[in-house]
């Protein structure tokens, strides 16, 4: 393969690392498995010499060491083995765009056949059922049923003010249903002008990047935004940092987006969401796409704060600094083990502020502790900001 896959600032950039190893410093795959070969310096390493292997049929042919082909599919597990946390790119004194670099580098590894072959069951899923689990997409909105009084047009309307963009993860798994069921009932209490998509939202995209299939996304952002635009709304939600992320890096800027926790946080100003007392210690774990990523850190905050009784603690690492819970990047379907073990030390870190419950604006994030919690019968709350203002929604 060419190096096209690659943008000439990133091709620029790659030559800037000063192998200062603060990013292996800050890796969650690098600390919890203790693997100095899942570090981005590892990969820039790796990256600099297959780039400069393939430049020129003379360096190709009669090059010094191994095929350029052997380093690809060497350095492929260390590529997918990641949760594009984003923490090393934070850390990293010169400012290279490190986790748009592992996404470059996910679809090279694609297009050079050197890829986990579990990335091709997420390129069926989606190109059969525009879902990334392979689940039947008129079942989108089917968790809309369980709310005790689900409206006849199950919240899917012809015209509406806002778009709730539900996301693949919270419309098809249980666990993460209870996520936009609180959301929804909230806006219900609040009199918000809300519709879903229903069957016509797509995958936002995020999925593809993140496997390397940036090359299928253009067809899943042109649909999803023809749907919105049909609705004639004035803004689209997301409780999902993902998708939120998405749509804020990658789809065109003219219509307003906003996440869930920014959004309930107006509606609690406004006076529109009846709040009781919660007698509650919680803790606040800041997503990555959604802090690190979208620099939203104080919406959730002030959210929390908001509810009458409820005492807020802050992790050690927090904001900026905050650890990834593991859930990220593809990394459960690629390396499970790994993908647990980072979420215990998340875990631990939360257990030691003293909290009753951690708290998260995204529904992976309460995924991925919730099973760990639940796996190892530790008495914590994993709970989504949404599900926190709905528990002290005062009916």
């Amino acid at each position: 393969m060419a190096n096209t896959d690659y943008s000439i600032s990133q091709l620029i950039q790659v030559e800037a690392c000063t192998n200062c190893q603060e990013c292996a410093r800050v890796c969650p795959a690098v600390e919890a498995s203790q693997q100095g070969d899942l570090s981005a310096l590892y990969r820039i390493k790796g990256l600099k010499e297959i780039l400069k292997g393939r430049r020129g049929i003379v360096s190709r042919l009669f090059g010094k060491g191994r095929p350029i082909e052997e380093k690809v599919k060497e350095i492929s597990p260390t590529v997918f083995r990641c949760t594009l946390c984003g923490n090393c790119q934070e850390v990293c004194p010169v400012g290279i765009r490190l986790k748009d670099l592992w996404l470059s580098m996910r679809q090279d590894l694609v297009h050079s056949d050197a890829y986990p072959k579990k990335i091709n069951m997420i390129r069926e899923n989606l190109e059969e059922s525009k879902n990334v689990f392979g689940e039947d997409n008129e079942e989108r909105c089917e968790w809309v049923e369980d709310l005790d009084e689900p409206p006849d047009d199950l919240y899917v309307r012809d015209q509406a003010e806002v778009v709730y963009f539900t996301g693949c993860v919270a419309a098809y798994f249980p666990l993460a249903q209870k996520i936009p069921l609180a959301l929804a009932e909230i806006l219900e209490v609040s009199g918000v002008n809300f519709t879903l998509l229903g069957e016509e939202e797509w995958c936002c995209g995020f999925p593809m990047l993140g496997a390397g299939l940036r090359d299928m996304f253009g067809e899943f952002r042109d649909h999803n935004l023809k749907v919105v635009r049909e609705k004639g709304a004035q803004k689209v939600m997301f409780a999902c940092p993902s998708c939120y992320q998405m749509w804020r890096e990658h789809y065109p800027k003219d219509i307003e987006i906003v996440h869930a926790s920014q959004f309930l946080l107006d509606l609690v100003t406004q006076g529109k969401v009846p709040l009781k007392q919660l007698d509650i210690t919680v803790t606040y774990h800041d997503p990555c796409d959604l802090g690190r990523g979208a620099r939203v850190f104080e919406a959730p905050r002030a959210a929390i704060r908001s509810i009458p009784g409820v005492k807020f603690v802050e992790l050690p690492n927090n904001r900026e600094s905050c650890q990834c819970c593991g859930g990220g990047g593809n990394l459960e379907m690629i390396d499970a083990k790994l993908s647990a073990e980072i979420a215990k030390r998340k875990i631990e870190e939360v257990l030691s502020t003293g909290a009753d419950a951690v708290v998260t604006a995204c529904q992976q994030c309460v995924r991925t502790m919730t099973t760990y919690v639940k796996r190892n019968k530790i008495p914590l709350q994993v709970l989504d900001i949404t599900q926190l203002i709905h528990m002290a929604l005062d009916k």
